[in-house]
């Protein structure tokens, strides 16, 4: 399969799923607002998700696909089965070691992930009750990440790429039907994280017996190719979760800051996971296993073209989403959040931290494009360097703008942290000669630039005729979204036509399901 059509096979589902959760958040929004239970849920919730990025989306896979993939293009399939049941039996057994460990000590990670509940009891306790409905969760998405990888290296995308959306429906389920049956709302959300966890892995499971794949549960063994696997899993864990690593580290330092400033750097890192997952992890998802074989088959040429083409691919959406972000931050919180008790300060709040994060998020989106090109090829010391000098700036950056800009100053910290994260990736690649930039990508991309840019002007001029509109009745304020996004996709799909950045004809023919050269 091409490898941008398989980026945008990702993509589609993903945008899928990334509407069904604005509309999960919506409701979670307008039923807890940005109080306590929402708090408390919102860190039980990240603490399944963090080990889920790290270990299973982000390690695991990281580590998984390269050799699972080689073994496809150097040993046939059989080989790859065996390699994949091997390290099933393996990683089953260690998680359900680590979440009956976790369940038993939740209360003491608590105090290590949000300190600052200790001194609100009612929160913290909640948290804690949350966090063991939800731990679970990290079980079943664990094993959806290996048959994820299974059938991303086999060439088939959309049944992976659709299991978040299956999560999403759960939780809303649990909004709608199981809310009014619990003590509290933050209780049926719980539920539905476990929930949406067994559903998931169903799911894949049938897939992988319909592609073929009918994975078995032997004795778990070390053999050399799971020794292996565990020895590169410990280092890209921080190479590969340097996004995680830092919510995790902005939700510890929010913790310390008032109420409420947990959930607004929540909903506005929701919004922002839009497009970061439409794009970054729609062409990391599909680049790691087109690279793994285009290197185990010493292709040094495809290689970098994939390379470039995937980096073109995410400038092209990345730069012209931040730069909207950036300008229409406040509607779009007014629009999909402030309602029940949801109020003008907390969309104000929530605001502020999504226009910062959003400079930060072609950041992001090169972190996801970059690290394929180290895992491809085996190399999971680097990018775990690179996660450490990014992880302590953040760190250092949040201790110094939480006092002036208060939960804004961690967004800020996070958005420059991930910067730096993706300056130093490139540079040792391209010291390595695994990134060279075509002339194509040289090209285009200043061009890019410059569209996203007039685009922003043009969404600005727009938002003053709109002022009116955008402070009415909320389907005035919906019907003044819309326009300003459509204004702003109609300003730069033109302009990048003028400039050059995109050939419409290349777009079409992309939709078509083919590729670019």
């Amino acid at each position: 399969m091409a490898l941008l059509r398989s980026i945008a096979t990702v993509g589609g589902f993903t945008m899928i799923s990334r509407i069904l959760g604005f509309v999960r958040d919506i409701l979670v929004a307008a039923i807890l607002g940005a109080g306590p239970i929402a708090d408390a849920f919102f860190v039980a919730f990240k603490l399944p998700n963090l080990f889920r990025r790290l270990f299973a989306e982000g390690a695991f896979s990281a580590a998984f696909v390269p050799m699972f993939a080689g073994l496809l293009e150097g040993d046939g399939r059989e080989a790859a089965r065996v390699f994949a049941e091997q390290a099933l039996s393996v990683l089953l057994w260690t998680l359900l070691l680590m979440v009956a460990v976790m369940e038993m000590a939740m209360p003491l990670a608590m105090v290590v992930f949000a300190p600052g509940f200790v001194e609100r009891p009612e929160t913290f306790d909640l948290a804690v009750l949350f966090a063991r409905i939800t731990f679970p969760y990290l079980l079943f998405i664990s094993l959806v990440s290996l048959m994820a990888g299974v059938l991303n290296s086999l060439g088939r995308f959309a049944a992976a790429a659709a299991t978040p959306i299956l999560l999403n429906v759960c939780l809303i389920g649990a909004i709608l039907g199981l809310a009014p049956l619990t003590a509290t709302p933050g209780h049926a959300l719980a539920w539905g994280v476990a929930a949406g966890g067994v559903v998931q892995f169903l799911w894949l499971l049938g897939h992988c017996g319909r592609a073929g794949v009918r994975l078995r549960l032997p004795r778990p063994r070390l053999t050399e190719p799971v020794r292996r696997l565990i020895r590169r899993i410990l280092p890209v864990a921080v190479g590969a979760g340097i996004y995680q690593i830092n919510l995790v580290v902005d939700t510890i330092i929010a913790s310390l800051l008032p109420a409420g400033s947990i959930s607004y750097l929540f909903y506005a890192d929701r919004v922002n996971q839009l497009p970061l997952g439409v794009v970054g992890v729609a062409v990391g998802t599909a680049l790691l296993p087109t690279l793994s074989r285009q290197v185990r088959a010493g292709d040094a040429a495809a290689a970098l073209h994939s390379q470039n083409r995937a980096l073109e691919f995410a400038f092209l959406l990345t730069l012209p989403a931040a730069a909207a972000l950036v300008v229409i931050a406040g509607p779009v919180i007014t629009v999909l959040f402030e309602r029940g008790a949801f109020g003008p300060d907390q969309a104000d709040a929530t605001a502020a931290a999504l226009a910062v994060y959003a400079l930060g998020l072609p950041a992001y989106v090169l972190v996801k494009a970059l690290s394929p090109g180290f895992f491809a090829r085996e190399d999971t010391v680097t990018p775990v360097k690179a996660a450490a000098v990014a992880l302590v700036a953040n760190v250092v950056l949040n201790l110094i703008l939480m006092g002036p800009f208060k939960h804004v100053g961690i967004a800020m910290a996070t958005a420059a942290s991930a910067w730096l994260n993706a300056a130093i990736l490139a540079v040792v690649l391209r010291r390595r000669g695994a990134l060279v930039l075509d002339d194509r990508l040289r090209s285009r991309l200043p061009r890019t630039v410059a569209a996203s840019l007039g685009m922003a002007v043009v969404l600005g001029a727009i938002m003053m005729g709109l002022e009116a509109p955008l402070a009415a009745a909320p389907w005035q304020r919906v019907a003044a979204l819309a326009a300003l996004v459509a204004a702003g996709l109609v300003a730069f799909a033109g302009l990048a036509h003028v400039l050059g950045a995109a050939a419409v004809t290349e777009v079409r023919d992309l939709m078509r399901g083919k590729d670019i050269a």
